[in-house]
């Protein structure tokens, strides 16, 4: 992957969610909760008033609704703000 995030921007690999069945249902893609843990994949040099503490390699846990999800080379991907990354693992 050939992708280069600018300032203070990562780009993360979302965990894939994991199959829930109830009593033999199939819970669809589309009610699945969307994965708050991922791989961060590339990062930003950051910023003159905030440096890059992340690095590529770290799984880290981010908001529900956080950064911009893309599709690169067949997979999905998502581009944030290293503000909207909630911890380390």
């Amino acid at each position: 992957m050939n992708i280069k995030p600018l300032a203070d921007r990562v780009v993360i690999k979302p965990v894939p969610a994991e199959e829930v069945t109830l009593a033999g249902i199939i819970i669809p893609d589309s009610a699945k909760e969307k994965p708050l843990k991922g791989e961060v994949l590339a990062v930003g040099n950051g910023t003159k008033d905030e440096e890059m503490v992340l690095k590529v390699g770290d799984v880290v846990l981010y908001g529900k609704y956080a950064g911009t999800e893309i599709e690169l080379e067949g997979e999905k991907i998502l581009i944030m703000r290293q503000s909207d990354v909630l911890a380390t693992l």
